[in-house]
């Protein structure tokens, strides 16, 4: 089909054009055949064949081995601003399906899933914050943010503010800047980063401008839930506890008692501040220690729980270091599962896209059968549904999660 714009033009590779073909939306610096017209940083580009079909137009990135990005196969498209109203359109319309009531403190825009990439949004209440990956993005921004406040106003939502977290190292590889603050478009900036939300029934104050992340990990939301509906009665430690959500649930789901470990202090008091807003410090302990130390001599005494939650950062973020992710997994998860009496229940998580889930179910068998136990599985699940997962876009599947019981 012939297009109809002025657009420059970047021929591919066949390798290239089976993967764009299949619906995967980049291509590699390696698989670029040749740049025709001008090209900017962050312009459009129409993607074409060896052979000159077109195969759609892009976000070009100079400096990124992603060197394109699709943003779609229609050779008709636009891409003025009714473009990108309709796929933040398309992304809230998703999230209000299927989030329900939840919409209030959820995942907004999640990069290639919904056909923004490099860009992330998440909403806290009255709050939004953002990060920025791509340099194509970076240049509609404005345009894409303002789309999301006139649409959330249509739903009633009055924003205080918008905050941009672009503080990740990539952004250097699209030859952007690290920064962070108020994005001066939405108005005056607000008196405080800090904002009240409710999950699960439980209340959490969300610093959004030194929080991890965009300020709390809204994509274990329900397997929050799960963990709270086995905790009745039992005696739960939770490690990697960072601001305490997989405890409060575990207590709020009417635990004997919850342990919150995390080697950071000042998470643990963040976790500790979490437990006497919802009133629940009296059925649960803070420790500040390393996981990979406390574990071993937990099971030397032979502590007495009967539930861990092991949800520890990502131990890979590249393939180069999935080995050694690996070991790491094992260790804790072997301790975990010794540590545990028959009948015990373990849940466990990575948060890394490397740590394929053929690897991880792998790294769990291995630890059971060192540890002579068996795992009974209870549930396996995934990130929250605000957090899509695109069958062909094998980036979008990171979160691994896994109810057992240990026989």
């Amino acid at each position: 089909m012939k297009q109809k714009r002025d657009l420059p033009t970047a021929a591919v590779s066949p390798r290239a054009e089976r993967t764009l073909r299949a619906g995967h939306p980049w291509v590699y610096d390696t698989e670029v055949r040749a740049l025709t017209g001008e090209c900017e940083n962050g312009g459009l580009v129409d993607i074409l064949s060896e052979k000159g079909a077109y195969l759609g137009t892009g976000f070009l990135s100079k400096n990124s081995k992603i060197r394109l990005r699709m943003l779609s196969q229609n050779a008709n498209e636009s891409f003025d601003e009714a473009f990108w109203q309709r796929r933040v359109r398309y992304a809230l319309d998703y999230r209000r399906t299927v989030m329900k009531e939840d919409c209030a403190c959820c995942r907004l825009i999640f990069g290639e899933a919904d056909g923004l990439p490099g860009l992330t949004v998440d909403r806290y209440g009255d709050l939004l914050v953002s990060e920025v990956l791509s340099v194509g993005t970076e240049r509609v921004k404005e345009t894409i943010y303002r789309a999301l406040r006139q649409q959330l106003a249509e739903d009633g939502v009055a924003l205080r503010g918008l905050y941009e977290r672009n503080e990740a190292p990539i952004r250097r590889l699209e030859g952007l800047e690290q920064t962070k603050g108020w994005y001066r478009g939405f108005g005056p900036v607000p008196q405080s980063a800090v904002t009240e939300i409710t999950e699960n029934g439980i209340v959490y104050a969300v610093d959004v401008e030194n929080g991890q992340k965009t300020g709390f990990f809204l994509d274990q939301k329900y397997n929050r839930r799960a963990v709270a509906r086995l905790a009745a009665g039992r005696r739960v430690l939770d490690c990697f506890t960072h601001t305490g959500s997989f405890a409060l649930n575990a207590a709020r789901g009417g635990a004997a008692h919850v342990t919150a470990v995390d080697v950071s202090q000042s998470a643990g008091d963040m976790a500790r501040a979490n437990a006497c807003r919802n009133g629940l410090e009296d059925c649960m302990d803070f420790l500040c220690a390393d996981v990979f130390d406390l574990l071993p001599a937990l099971c030397e005494k032979k502590a007495d729980y009967d539930f861990v939650i092991l949800d520890p950062p990502a131990f890979t973020k590249s393939r180069k270091t999935v080995t050694g992710a690996q070991r790491g997994y094992k260790e804790i998860n072997y301790r975990a599962m010794k540590l545990l009496p028959r009948g015990g229940y373990l849940a466990t998580c990575s948060c890394s896209h490397f740590m394929e889930n053929d690897l991880f179910r792998k790294m769990l068998l291995s630890a059971a059968g060192d540890a002579g136990v068996s795992l009974k599985l209870v549930e396996e699940r995934r990130q929250a549904p605000d957090h899509p997962v695109l069958l062909n876009v094998p980036e979008t599947d990171y979160l691994k999660f896994y109810l057992f019981q240990v026989v």
